[in-house]
């Protein structure tokens, strides 16, 4: 059975959206061609650019502006919050990292904030880009403005993570030490040995990768959903009856509490891929 998605009956002839239809709009991105699967890379996510260049941008922004407002005396609230954020990565990063932290402590920083802001985007009005091209006589093209629910985005940014981790791998142990570690660890250096050697760290290396994509974009895709499942309820008004006022107000009281909730899991699957991130970087750091 399906839903009719509608503020009122519809008229005579036309096709009421359904359900199904609804979610379906609202998880297309704006994309170069239609995707085949859950992961194209021929395929240019427009929206997923759009924001996360914008948000990374603003993350940019926010920070210079934090440098730049530093005094010397008693912190403005504005101060007092961005060092407390400041020292909870520092700290994090000298009990992870064990070298020369002053490119990677700033990293996880910036990682920190534009994770956040781009999990934060979620909380927008799922219809409202929808609503504001329909207003403006652009139709309603489809548009997500989640980087971190789209698997693209994510994979993007831990195959950067998996750049930087080969990279200190090489910078710390040298191209030899490298190559001996991923041949001759964790078994031992035994020629016949080499081959399981190999294998292991490639598929340390492959899930370390793939892990941290999919955490981040599993919990906030799941998140969006749910907005989306919560907005069906306040879509089936069809005028002041008692199921339309009911599902209404069911609509906002469960949409305030799951907004409310998804605040921990913005912050906390922010402060999950700052944290591996760094584990990542400080285990580059070190030898088997």
């Amino acid at each position: 059975m399906t839903t009719e998605i509608a503020e009122g009956a519809p008229a005579a002839g036309e096709h009421a959206i359904t359900a199904g239809e609804y979610i379906k709009h609202h998880l297309h991105h704006n994309a170069s061609a239609a995707q085949n699967g859950p992961i194209d890379f021929s395929v240019i996510h427009y929206d997923t650019i759009f924001w996360s260049v914008l948000l990374a941008a603003v993350a940019a922004i926010f920070l210079i502006a934090a440098a730049r407002r530093a005094t010397a005396g008693v912190p403005g609230r504005f101060q007092a919050f961005v060092e407390m954020v400041v020292e909870l990565v520092e700290d994090q990063s000298k009990a992870i990292v064990h070298g020369n932290r002053s490119f990677i402590a700033p990293l996880a920083l910036t990682v920190f904030v534009w994770v956040v802001l781009m999990n934060s985007m979620d909380f927008l009005p799922v219809d409202l880009f929808s609503w504001t091209a329909g207003k403006l006589g652009l139709g309603e093209p489809y548009f997500r403005v989640v980087p971190t629910a789209d698997l693209n985005g994510t994979l993007g940014m831990s195959l950067v993570v998996l750049v930087l981790m080969l990279y200190y791998n090489v910078k710390i142990k040298g191209a030899g030490g490298f190559v001996h570690e991923l041949f001759c660890a964790p078994f031992g250096a035994h020629p016949a040995l080499w081959i399981f050697n190999f294998g292991l760290n490639l598929i340390e290396f492959a899930a370390k990768t793939v892990s941290l994509a999919m955490r981040l974009f599993g919990n906030m895709f799941a998140g969006e959903l749910i907005f989306l499942l919560i907005a069906l309820l306040g879509a089936q008004w069809v005028g002041f009856t008692g199921q339309s006022l009911a599902l209404s107000g069911l609509h906002i009281f469960a949409g305030s509490i799951w907004a409310v909730f998804h605040i921990l899991i913005v912050l906390l699957q922010a402060f999950i891929f700052m944290m591996l991130t760094l584990v990542y970087l400080g285990q580059a750091h070190e030898g088997h």
